[in-house]
Formats: structure tokens, C-alpha cells, sequence
């Protein structure tokens, strides 16, 4: 009776062993799948805000679809920060003329200010392939909407001003860069209104030299003589159809 009970002891233990190697490999693999997600996390971190960025379309006032760009900005609003991609999407329709970015800069609503140099108290970086230098000073006007004052800006090559960096340096057709501001007058502002207040400056942009792109819809392409001609026989067309079957 005494060797039953400790054969019984001895499968019971021994089942106790098992159970305990199999949860410390279930631990472990636990572990091992979660390393890459931990390793993520630390590298590229955590979206603060917990909401989509905000995607805008900027295209050209005057040169249309010859200066264009895409911005995801996400704002921070417990930390008054913004962080914005930028990629020039420009398409080049003349050799020797590349739609480079030179400026870009920030008119926070309602438009214009008092003060030459906007809202102040700003502070702003850049990574990427391009080099902007930022500014929280007067960046001059905005040509073709004078009414704009920037509160905040980034110019290629430094220089202060607006419409005058450097094409060197700034972001050609099909090249992105990472961008940073905070500042204490960001509170009260949404994601939205940020993002709309964007302008950007083009240098050496086909037919037009310069232009300034401003956040909207890529216009629609008009169409050509050929094809309203078409239209217009399809039209008509369709009237003698219903002339027919009415008589």
C-alpha cells in the first residue's frame, strides 16, 4: 500500500514537472514574440495624440499640379507640439525646371497679426535629406496672398526670409523631410486648423519661375478642345435619340 502511494506521489510530481517546463516555455516564447514589438515601440515610438494625422494636399496657386506637396502633421496638444512630414510631389512637365521647396511657413488663424513676425515663442528642427533653418522672426510676405503673416517658417539656407532660401538646399520633386515645432501658442488650436495655415514656396518651377502651393485639392485638369467637341456630338446625339422615341 505504502509503495502505491508513493508511486502516485512520485506520477504526480512528476506531472506537477511537466506542466511547470511547459509554462516556462510558453513564458518564454511569450517573450520572444513580444521582443520585436517592445524593440518597435522603443525605436519608433508611440503616437501620442491616439487619432490619425492629418493628410493635406498643397498645390500650386498659380502653376497647379507643376508644385505640389503631401504633409501628415500630428499635433500634440498636451505637449503643444507638432510633428509634420513633407514630400514634394511636383511633376516636372519642362527639362531644367525642378518645383523645388525653399519655404515653408505657417500662418495660424485668423489670418494675419499685429505683429510682422506673428505669434512668437516658437522653437522648430528638421531631419531629412534637405537643410531648412527655422525662424519664429519676421519671414516677409507671402507673395500673391499679402495679407498672410507667418507666424513660424523653415527656409533652406537660412536667410530669413520667406521667398528667398537657397535651391541648393532646399526639397526637390520626390524627397521628404521630417519637421518639429512646439511653442505655448499652439493652445486652443486643432490639428486641422495647423495644417491648413501651411504655405510653400517653389523655386525654378516650369512657365512660372516661382509659386506658392496653399492646402486644397488638386484642381481639375481642363479639358481639351477635342474632347468637348466629342461632348458636345454626344449630346446631341442623345436629344435626336429622345426626339425619335417621343414621336
Amino acid at each position: 500500500m505504502k509503495s502505491k502511494i508513493l508511486g502516485w506521489r512520485a506520477v504526480g510530481l512528476l506531472t506537477v514537472h511537466r506542466r511547470q517546463n511547459k509554462s516556462v516555455r510558453t513564458l518564454a516564447s511569450l517573450r520572444s514574440s513580444l521582443m520585436p514589438l517592445a524593440l518597435a515601440v522603443a525605436v519608433f515610438g508611440v503616437p501620442t495624440s491616439g487619432h490619425a494625422t492629418a493628410f493635406t494636399t498643397l498645390v500650386g496657386s498659380a502653376s497647379g499640379q507643376s508644385s505640389t506637396a503631401t504633409a501628415d502633421l500630428d499635433f500634440n496638444a498636451q505637449a503643444n507640439t507638432i510633428y509634420f512630414s513633407l514630400t514634394n510631389t511636383s511633376a516636372i512637365t519642362q527639362p531644367g525646371s525642378t518645383s523645388i521647396i525653399t519655404g515653408i511657413g505657417f500662418d495660424l488663424p485668423p489670418g494675419g497679426n499685429a505683429s510682422a513676425s506673428g505669434l512668437n515663442g516658437f522653437i522648430g528642427a528638421q531631419g531629412g535629406s534637405s537643410d531648412f533653418d527655422f525662424s519664429d522672426a519676421d519671414l516677409g510676405n507671402v507673395p500673391g496672398f499679402n495679407s498672410s503673416v507667418l507666424d513660424f517658417g523653415f527656409v533652406s539656407g537660412g536667410g530669413g526670409d520667406f521667398s528667398g532660401g537657397s535651391m541648393l538646399l532646399g526639397l526637390s520633386p520626390g524627397q521628404s523631410a521630417v519637421f518639429t515645432v512646439t511653442g505655448a501658442a499652439f493652445t486652443g488650436f486643432t490639428e486641422a486648423q495647423i495644417a491648413n495655415a501651411m504655405f510653400l514656396y517653389f523655386q525654378s518651377v516650369p512657365t512660372f519661375r516661382v509659386d506658392v502651393a496653399v492646402p486644397g485639392a488638386p484642381p481639375a485638369p481642363a479639358p481639351e478642345p477635342g474632347t468637348l467637341a466629342l461632348l458636345g456630338l454626344g449630346l446631341a446625339g442623345l436629344g435626336l435619340s429622345r426626339r425619335r422615341r417621343a414621336n
